[in-house]
């Protein structure tokens, strides 16, 4: 059985040590999906949402998040990142969430994007639920996660 890195040999949890790593260009891009009645959904799209600008706050709240990821995961490093995008998009059954999110660093932003899309969710449920109390946030994962290869010496 692998050996878990966020652990040391006696089991405790750890920050694993990443100085060792080359530091390259990384993007993750994660996504969800809020499920909304399509009475909600016609509120959004006419800006009638009683807590304002539903769309415009969801993403900066999704921007902030990234941003502030290691200090809502434990043993996530703080990571300088380079972008920071959050579309939402309009589904058969709701609103889907892409968060993509870039750094140049010597560990990836996985962590960022799907905390990206989950405080995106949070926001867009936070500021629809007196309106509708049958919403559901579902299926937050990580679409794929990339890094450029060390430039040649």
């Amino acid at each position: 059985m692998p050996q878990l890195s966020h652990l040391d040999s006696t089991g405790a949890a750890r920050m694993v040590d990443v100085s060792h790593k080359p530091t390259v260009a990384r993007e993750a891009i994660a996504q969800g999906h809020i499920c909304l009645q399509p009475a909600t959904l016609d509120l959004i799209r006419s800006g009638l949402i009683p807590k304002g600008e539903v769309l415009a706050t969801a993403r900066i709240a999704g921007i902030q998040a990234a941003k502030r990821t290691a200090d809502w995961i434990p043993l996530c490093h703080p990571l300088p990142l380079t972008g920071i995008a959050v579309a939402i998009a309009e589904s058969p059954s709701g609103l889907t969430i892409t968060a993509t999110v870039r750094t140049t660093a010597p560990t990836g932003v996985e962590m960022e994007a799907l905390t990206a899309v989950s405080a995106a969710a949070l926001t867009l449920y936070d500021m629809c639920k007196a309106v509708d109390t049958s919403m559901r946030i579902e299926n937050i994962h990580l679409l794929s996660k990339t890094k450029a290869p060390p430039p040649a010496p």
